[in-house]
């Protein structure tokens, strides 16, 4: 019995992959995208098990399913997909989505050029320039981002303390900078970063709390942001964002970006208006800025722009198919 045939527009941001999938979504339960998210993990998680995993996808697989919107004044809404869960928001997966979107014909905005879109994470703001067919560049007006904990000591066996930050920039971060037992980003090797994310994480989880004043649903800490120097003329900084069991994000990461622009502000090293070019661990760049100061509930946020882009890189029909005993999909861990 066939359980499902799923079209798909394959694309990368910055050189980590998107699949924004054009059929077969399920009806999703709640007023908001928030609710809908928690519906889609509770009675079809199998659809992303069997698009994002292995034989169908890979460990560093993204996606996103295209939505109407929940709100009167929003184009359309996104409901993100990965190996690692179904994410409050991405920032990749937003400049993916919206040009593979808007190049296949799939979305139409309201005023060209302008797009506002309901997330999980909330509501964002999205300006694009397109050339013809193509479009250029998309910059995400994305929802507040803050610094949830600072200077934060987690001792991690085999490596030694680290000293940290959490921030939070549509996913919650565990950013490491420079340090004695973290000698820079460009000093370890992909293997190492590897090694040591899980570990970091799941210390981070169980030893601070993280858990977003406005939505009780996100909460914990499911990236790790390691710093380092760059390689890239133009860069401020560089990054290498680990998440899922065993993936690297190959753009710079555009929650990561946000994330890393509230910790700045946060300790005086980026100001509202200024701009931040990040790096990715391949090279590749997102342009960061602070737009404006906020708060989320108790905490002084930013409210970031991040701006990228994306280039399709084919179509796809995937079918799932229950008599394979790997219709659900495999890590290899």
């Amino acid at each position: 019995m066939i359980k499902g045939t799923f079209f798909c527009v394959d694309a990368h941001t910055c050189g980590n992959p998107v699949r924004l999938v054009t059929s077969g979504h399920p009806d999703l339960q709640g007023r908001n995208m928030s609710e809908k998210r928690q519906d889609f993990l509770e009675h079809h998680d199998w659809i992303r098990q069997a698009l994002m995993f292995e034989p169908r996808g890979h460990d560093m697989m993204s996606g996103a399913f295209l939505y109407p919107p929940c709100s009167d004044n929003a184009d359309a809404a996104v409901l993100f997909i990965e190996t690692s869960g179904c994410l409050p928001m991405c920032g990749h997966g937003t400049i993916g989505t919206v040009t593979a979107a808007i190049e296949s014909g799939l979305l139409q905005p309201r005023e060209p050029g302008k797009l506002t879109l309901d997330v999980p994470a909330g509501q964002i703001r999205i300006d694009y320039q397109q050339t013809g067919a193509r479009v250029d560049w998309v910059r995400i007006y994305n929802v507040p981002a803050y610094l949830a904990h600072r200077d934060a000591i987690l001792a991690v066996p085999g490596l030694g303390e680290l000293r940290v930050d959490v921030a939070y920039g549509g996913n919650y971060y565990v950013i490491v900078d420079p340090q004695e037992n973290f000698p820079g980003l460009r000093h370890w090797s992909a293997a190492e970063i590897l090694r040591w994310s899980p570990i970091v994480r799941q210390i981070a989880r169980e030893q601070l709390s993280c858990v977003h004043p406005d939505d009780a649903t996100v909460q914990g800490v499911s990236h790790v942001l390691w710093t380092g120097d760059t390689i890239t003329p133009g860069s401020d900084g560089a990054n290498a964002v680990f998440y899922g069991d065993k993936a690297i994000d190959r753009s710079p990461c555009g929650t990561g970006t946000s994330a890393r622009l509230a910790q700045l502000h946060a300790r005086g090293r980026l100001q509202v208006g200024e701009q931040y070019t990040h790096e990715s661990i391949i090279g590749s760049q997102f342009i960061g800025r602070i737009e404006s100061v906020t708060r989320v509930g108790e905490f002084d946020a930013i409210c970031p722009s991040i701006q990228g882009w994306a280039r399709i890189t084919g179509h796809n029909s995937i079918t799932v198919d229950d008599s394979d005993p790997y219709a659900l999909g495999f890590q290899v861990i």
